[in-house]
């Protein structure tokens, strides 16, 4: 059973006094920066979805830097070399363990002031088809460039201008384009035309070719003014004004007064402790954090009743998506912005209420979707990176524009894309975004409230050593790969590269009796999973990158279907 702990997470949310639970017993500096020094003798790795972060963290790390100095310099540069995802016009989660303290950076981007509930609904209350998808009124407030400052101020070790330089140069004297991103850039281009979006995607990227050279001068001044001026080289000024002017040209609602406004917040991260293991992962308003838990103790409950389970047989995998069914259907009542509502996380991951949540769970029989419902009565081209650094701190960071390429649209004269966020908000209760989640009112737009979120950065510790830093892309398939990948390692032993090669699955309560798979499943498993009555997609997702400490020895892996790369040293 898992035995929680929970910090907590914001100053408006009441925690209830149950006795399986210990408030605060985790330390934390998620208000003040430590100035602990630890002597430098563990190895250092990195798990970075492309060589050209990868370089730029471990040259970081060379240098003397922390973990967290290595992971800022990595956004910046994934926000250059990974156009899909890495971003200064989006947002995301970064969780820390530093000094043997605990941190969350919560950068997730927010609704514009003048964004309203029914802003993608017609006269008939339908929503409009790509509206909170493509284009200027599919995007939040950035935030990844305010998440960077506040981790630096808080946290950072080296100064600011030598972590940003990287990417002021890849941006301006160019990077060789990897095929995978030539290609995926070329297929975008194709479908915007086949689909009849205008907008000036293919501008900025047609000559983004496989192994040439792609430089982007008005990125390049962008990450200046950043390197130079810090968050306000963003917020304020010349970029801001950019951003705005667009806004305003293209019809979006974006203002100058969003930008200025638009803070990053620490928040204090969810602790459980899980078998002789600490879980530290994401509050709201990730899902993923309550997420990990749930799925982690119902699948101990269920082992216990079912031993011997083997690892991805039909039954390991139905148990699992029974699980997720359950897990789901709490995420789409209950979630949201902690600083808009009232999130009864306590009771959603207390181990009893986990444990009656578990025991309609029987092998071999799918339950009926319709009967399941919430417990209480009351791009998936996201990216993540792992790092560890010499004296132990890790960091773990998850960011995303939602879709590959976001919105489509970059801003003119300041050459970044922006992201198309807004449909991760619930434009309309009962109807499905883009991944399948269903939402309520718990996750309706509001002006400047923050979307709700996959995203799942999770550290676990061992005697507040970290044993394991993980993460994953994905968008509702992020929360399957980060617990599928602490179970390989930590439950079913495997490596760091076994781990994130394993083939996984997903299933989240709809479409109704859906399994997405990877390539490599036994065809006798499907065929099993199939005569159940579940219907087998295959369809790859995520990007796993890990990095599993055992007992001082560092092993570290990216998936190998990406083109990340992780190293120890």
């Amino acid at each position: 059973m898992l035995n929680l702990t929970l910090e907590r997470i914001n100053k408006g949310f009441i925690l209830v006094g149950l006795c399986c639970l210990i408030i605060g017993c985790g330390a934390d500096n998620s208000d003040t920066k430590s100035h602990k020094v630890a002597a430098s003798s563990h190895q250092s790795a990195v798990a970075m979805p492309d060589s050209y972060s990868a370089d730029a963290a471990k040259a970081i790390l060379d240098k003397g830097g922390n973990a967290v100095d290595a992971a800022i310099a990595a956004q910046f540069v994934l926000a250059v070399t990974l156009p899909e995802a890495g971003n200064i016009g989006g947002g995301g989660f970064m969780l820390i363990h530093k000094d043997g303290l605990n941190d969350f950076i919560d950068y997730r981007e927010k609704a514009p002031l003048a964004a309203h509930r029914d802003m993608y609904l017609d006269e008939k209350g339908e929503v409009i088809p790509n509206q909170s998808l493509i284009g200027v009124l599919a995007s939040g407030v950035p935030g990844t460039v305010a998440g960077m400052w506040l981790a630096h101020q808080k946290h950072g070790s080296l100064p600011w201008s030598e972590l940003v330089q990287p990417a002021v140069e890849l941006a301006e004297h160019g990077f060789v384009v990897h095929p995978k991103l030539g290609g995926y850039i070329e297929r975008h281009i194709k479908r915007l035309a086949e689909q009849g979006f205008d907008v000036n995607f293919k501008t900025y990227f047609e000559k983004a070719k496989a192994g040439e050279i792609f430089k982007q001068a008005e990125l390049a001044a962008t990450l200046r003014l950043i390197r130079d001026k810090g968050r306000d080289g963003f917020y304020l000024g010349e970029t801001a004004r950019l951003i705005s002017d667009f806004m305003q040209k293209e019809n979006g609602l974006i203002s100058l007064q969003d930008l200025a406004q638009y803070e990053a917040i620490a928040r204090k991260p969810i602790i459980a402790n899980w078998q002789q293991y600490q879980l530290l992962t994401a509050p709201p308003p990730s899902s993923g954090g309550v997420a990990i838990i749930q799925w982690l103790e119902m699948y101990e409950i269920l082992a216990k009743k079912h031993p011997n389970l083997v690892h991805n047989s039909s039954a390991y995998i139905h148990l699992l998506a029974e699980i997720g069914k359950r897990v789901f259907a709490d995420r789409a009542e209950y979630l949201g912005d902690p600083d808009f509502i009232q999130v009864p996380l306590t009771r959603l991951i207390d181990p009893t209420y986990m444990e009656k949540r578990s025991m309609g769970i029987v092998p071999n029989v799918i339950s009926e979707t319709e009967s399941i419902q919430p417990g209480l009565k009351e791009s998936e081209e996201t990216t993540h990176f792992s790092i560890i650094d010499s004296w132990g701190n890790a960091v773990s960071n998850t960011t995303t524009i939602n879709l590959g390429f976001g919105n489509s649209v970059v801003v003119e004269g300041a050459g970044f894309l922006l992201n198309d966020e807004m449909d991760d908000f619930s434009a309309k209760p009962g109807v499905a975004n883009v991944f399948g989640a269903i939402g309520g009112s718990a996750n309706e737009i509001q002006p400047q409230k923050r979307m709700l979120s996959s995203m799942t950065p999770t550290i676990v510790l061992k005697n507040n050593d970290v044993a394991l830093v993980t993460g994953s892309p994905g968008g509702t398939t992020i929360i399957s790969s980060v617990y599928e990948s602490i179970l390989n390692a930590l439950v079913f032993n495997m490596s760091a590269q076994d781990s994130v090669d394993r083939p996984r699955f997903h299933h989240q309560l709809l479409p109704k009796d859906q399994i997405r798979y990877h390539p490599g499943l036994d065809p006798r498993v499907i065929t099993e999973l199939e005569k159940m009555g579940y219907v087998l997609d295959e369809n790859r997702f995520g990007d796993l990158q890990l990095i599993i400490n055992q007992n001082g020895k560092i092993d570290a892996a990216s998936e190998s279907s990406g083109r990340g790369k992780a190293m120890v040293f």
